[in-house]
């Protein structure tokens, strides 16, 4: 059954990245829901060894881009090359010809660079010149930025944002975990291995998206989920404050996403059917990075988890 390997994987990954269970879980969580994610975070969280961890728990080919202000899209996707044997040009497929793609530090690419990841999350595809190359069927992007710098750096446009399925903070672990690493590192400098899992088949995969798609959602959730998208596009009706804070909602994507995540949640757990719960777990990191605040929230310091967390307390629960 592929809800089993998928138990075995959560128990790997949280065995190989201490400290991170919101980033092992919604990692799973993407890859069910056949998304994309966002992390931010300071240095050292663990973000290229996650996904590293994933793609030895999963059957696919990992790569790792690292984005430079002088990286050009060609660099990404591929070029056609002259071949002077034959006289003709020949594709060499670039790095994003992976199954799982590090997208390190993407705020630090161009906007050519950006718009060239674009097409290949949304469409599944990229093009050269005027054909265009089917990625493979298994496509999962996790984009790291780092919070603490923005000398050097191109922010994210709201149409690039939008296509991330979700977007995650993370923060730096317990001083307890802190001891948990210490002791692991040293472990693995002495062992020169890492733990080891049996990866789940592609298949697997495929089937497991299959089955989160057929969970049952019933109607008034259905309804909760639009009220949820609603109160962001039309927040007078629901407070001055929210009205306030808000200058635009999210899209017609977040709807979907958040029912691709609440379901994959679900199935995570065992369940056939999503609750309200689902939807509320997975609310802030899928409408985070899609709501455009205005210009007195940002003065008053009132962040989008302020925003999203009065919404859901404001929005009844059927």
């Amino acid at each position: 059954m592929p809800l089993s390997r998928f138990h075995s994987l959560r128990t790997y990954l949280d065995t190989v990245i201490l400290g991170q269970p919101v980033l092992t879980e919604n990692l799973l969580i993407a890859l069910v829901a056949d998304g994309h994610l966002l992390v931010e975070g300071p240095p050292g969280l663990a973000k290229t060894r996650a996904v590293k961890a994933l793609c030895d728990g999963v059957e696919g080919e990992f790569h790792r881009i690292q984005f430079t202000p002088d990286l050009l899209p060609a660099d990404l996707t591929g070029t056609d090359i002259y071949r002077q044997q034959t006289g003709t040009f020949e594709f060499e497929a670039g790095p994003i010809f992976h199954n799982l793609i590090l997208a390190d530090e993407i705020n630090r690419a161009p906007a050519k660079v950006q718009s060239a990841l674009l097409e290949a999350m949304a469409e599944g595809q990229v093009t050269v010149g005027k054909t265009s190359y089917p990625l493979p069927k298994l496509f999962l992007v996790m984009a790291t930025q780092n919070p603490l710098e923005n000398e050097g750096t191109y922010p994210l446009p709201e149409a690039q944002l939008d296509r991330f399925l979700m977007h995650l903070n993370l923060d730096y672990p317990s001083a307890e975990t802190e001891c948990l690493i210490l002791r692991q590192s040293r472990k693995e400098a002495i062992s020169h291995q890492l733990p080891t899992i049996e990866p789940v088949a592609q298949s697997d995969v495929f089937a497991a998206r299959d089955e989160a798609l057929e969970i049952y959602l019933a109607e008034p959730l259905e309804q909760y989920i639009v009220e949820i998208v609603m109160a962001t596009r039309q927040p007078e009706r629901y407070s001055p404050e929210l009205a306030k804070w808000l200058e635009y909602g999210v899209s017609p994507r977040a709807t979907i996403s958040l029912e691709r995540c609440a379901r994959a949640r679900a199935w995570l757990q065992g369940r056939d059917f999503v609750s309200p719960e689902d939807i509320q777990a997975v609310a802030p990191n899928v409408l985070r990075h899609r709501l455009l605040l205005s210009y007195q929230a940002q003065a008053e310091g009132v962040s989008a988890e302020r925003v999203i967390s009065s919404i859901l307390s404001q929005v009844a629960v059927p």
